[in-house]
């Protein structure tokens, strides 16, 4: 019957082909754009567990309170901020990084590019600590900075190609210029996705300091809690601690301390609610196009009244009618899916291709089981829901008014 029933629709969408197609293009639209939203939002997702999982979940981070990007907020936390931190309960060792900004030129004569200047500690450990703040990435082609790297630089990834940063690439020993002085590159660090982190230039804490005339003034400080300790609970027991040595009143602090895993949570958060608003919007073309097969079934349904009545004469029950028409729409929601999820898929790799060309190589779509079969169902379910009253409809009519119709 079902085999019947399934060659039957067929015959029906193919005689109507101009109005199925135009039904079929309305839920075709959106389950592609709820499929490549959801994709990419679970991309997003993805990297955000793989961050989480190269990080770890013993850090915390320190940083003032302001506007802006880190090292524009126009306050810092001190050295004698970090040597507090560092003599808490709790800590296995922390460690701060000075942020600024500046033009970096490869040619004293011509304009440069505006970069954030990182400054980093020469300790191993410390620098260990902050590279896998940074999800691990660390260096992968020359070496990293050591105590004594008065004139000496790592950079970013994109230092290596033309066009991302200058029009030339850079390579081991070249030379670029920062507030008119000479520095060497000696490393570059992997890439990390994202066009501002891959195009960063570190130098040590010290040379930092000397370059731009300024004190121990971090823009983050990096804290690994010890084994055994609760990240959160000794955030919570820092920020306290902190803000009753600074002097402030709860609430008014010119600091936050956070452990990775509540960054995190908020990350998560705002993706969800980012997604949540874009899949609304997205299911409103769904709701059109439900609106559209339920006015092609009515249609439907008038169009083959008589044929409605000869069924019904020679036999047909009021459940098989209902059965047909309501598998019919349920089916013209099931091709509109499939062909949707199948555009949609194609329009997320191509969409993945361009946004890499604009440094965020990050950001990659992801496809996971339960989307591919949850828009197919979606798509029969949106169908039928839609068919259920022109099915209804037709299921009701008298054999001898549907022959009499004309």
């Amino acid at each position: 019957m079902i085999g019947d029933l399934i060659k039957y629709v067929i015959t029906n969408i193919r005689h109507r082909f101009t109005r199925s197609s135009l039904t079929i293009l309305s839920i075709l639209i959106g389950i592609m754009s709820i499929f490549v939203l959801i994709s990419f939002g679970e991309g997003l997702r993805n990297y955000m567990d793989i961050m989480a999982q190269e990080m770890g979940t013993d850090k915390l981070i320190a940083q003032p309170r302001g506007y802006g990007a880190p090292g524009t907020t126009g306050t810092h936390l001190t050295k004698e901020d970090l040597d507090f931190i560092k003599k808490q309960r709790g800590i296995s060792e922390s460690t701060g990084m000075i942020i600024e900004q500046s033009e970096v030129k490869i040619d004293k004569k011509k304009l440069g590019k505006w970069v954030f200047m990182m400054g980093m500690p020469t300790d191993p450990s410390e620098q260990k600590l902050i590279e896998e703040a940074f999800a691990g990435y660390g260096i992968f082609k020359g070496r990293a900075l050591k105590t004594g790297d008065k004139n000496k630089v790592t950079v970013g990834y994109n230092y290596l190609f033309a066009d991302k940063i200058f029009s030339k690439p850079l390579k081991l020993g070249d030379n670029i210029f920062i507030k008119g002085k000479s520095f060497d590159i000696i490393g570059f660090y992997e890439e990390i996705g994202n066009p501002g982190d891959d195009s960063n230039v570190y130098m040590t804490n010290d040379a930092m300091k000397e370059l731009f005339d300024i004190g121990d003034e971090y823009a983050m400080v990096y804290i690994r809690a010890e084994k055994g300790v609760v990240p959160t609970e000794l955030a919570e027991r820092l920020e306290e601690k902190l803000r009753k040595k600074k002097g402030q009143k709860e609430g008014e602090e010119d600091f936050y301390i956070q452990s990775f895993e509540q960054l995190m949570e908020t990350f998560g958060t705002i993706l969800l609610v980012l997604n949540s608003i874009l899949v609304i919007i997205a299911g409103i073309s769904v709701l059109v196009a439900a609106v559209n097969i339920m006015n092609t079934m009515y249609t439907a349904v008038l169009e083959r009244t008589k044929e409605i009545g000869i069924m019904k004469s020679i036999g047909a029950r009021n459940s098989t009618i209902l059965l047909m028409f309501f598998f019919e729409s349920g089916f013209l929601g099931l091709i509109g899916g499939s062909i949707g999820m199948l555009l949609g898929y194609g329009l997320a790799k191509l969409g993945a291709i361009a946004i890499a060309t604009t440094g965020y190589s990050f950001l990659q779509p992801y496809f996971p089981w339960w989307l591919i079969v949850g828009c197919l169902v979606f798509s029969f379910s949106v169908g039928a829901a839609s068919g259920f009253f022109p099915a209804r409809a037709a299921s009701k009519l008298k054999p001898v008014d549907a022959l009499r119709y004309e």
